[in-house]
């Protein structure tokens, strides 16, 4: 019903913006992400997805086309409310929901309020056939491409590595993200390390 909103930003909440359009004020809830973008008094346009439940009719508000895709792909999973959507994309971004499900990186999720293990493996099987084309704004569709082209085997066992020496699945998922193709997992897991230690 509604594409995108767009006028100035009212009102900023802890999950949620009020967006002024032409006189009407639509509060959407937002995940942290899209918040980190918005300030009161300035221009903006968010993408819109409306929500119809038994306990209400909700609009949820997205700072790019690409996070409102990754969040119609979320409540599309067996028991992933709108609330649960929002919370996994306040703590990844679509590009690490992506990497996660291409390496079946159930660590990834565990910084999300309210998922758990089985129901993260439940996201990776469900979503594993439909997240192709699902980019981030900073990264593009880079790391979900190279999970791709073949490499998704030893990206898992890398992120597995690195996960076990104690770096959480989300920071783990990116940092092998932004490693070229390697001929072995040992040299991957190195890299990453490198590029960690150097942050």
């Amino acid at each position: 019903m509604y594409s995108h909103i767009k006028g100035t930003v009212e009102e900023l909440g802890a999950d949620r913006a009020v967006i002024d359009a032409h006189g009407v004020g639509y509060e959407l809830f937002c995940s942290r992400q899209t918040l980190k973008e918005l300030a009161i008094g300035k221009a903006a346009k968010l993408f819109a997805h409306m929500n119809v439940s038994q306990e209400q009719v909700a609009l949820y508000g997205f700072y790019t086309d690409d996070e409102r895709a990754m969040f119609r792909k979320l409540i599309g999973v067996t028991r992933i409310g709108p609330k649960l959507a929002l919370a996994a994309l306040s703590v990844l971004t679509p590009s690490d929901i992506s990497m996660a499900v291409l390496t079946d990186n159930a660590a990834a999720f565990d910084g999300v309020p309210g998922m758990g293990r089985k129901t993260a493996a439940r996201v990776i099987l469900e979503l594993k056939e439909k997240v192709d084309g699902v980019s981030s704004p900073s990264g593009g569709a880079k790391g979900a491409s190279k999970a791709e082209d073949g490499s998704a085997a030893m990206r898992r066992e890398a992120i597995e590595a690195l996960v076990a020496l104690g770096y959480d699945g989300a920071t783990a998922g990116r940092a092998v993200a932004e490693i070229e193709n390697c001929a072995r997992t040992e040299d991957m897991i190195m890299k990453a390390l490198r590029m960690l230690s150097a942050k």
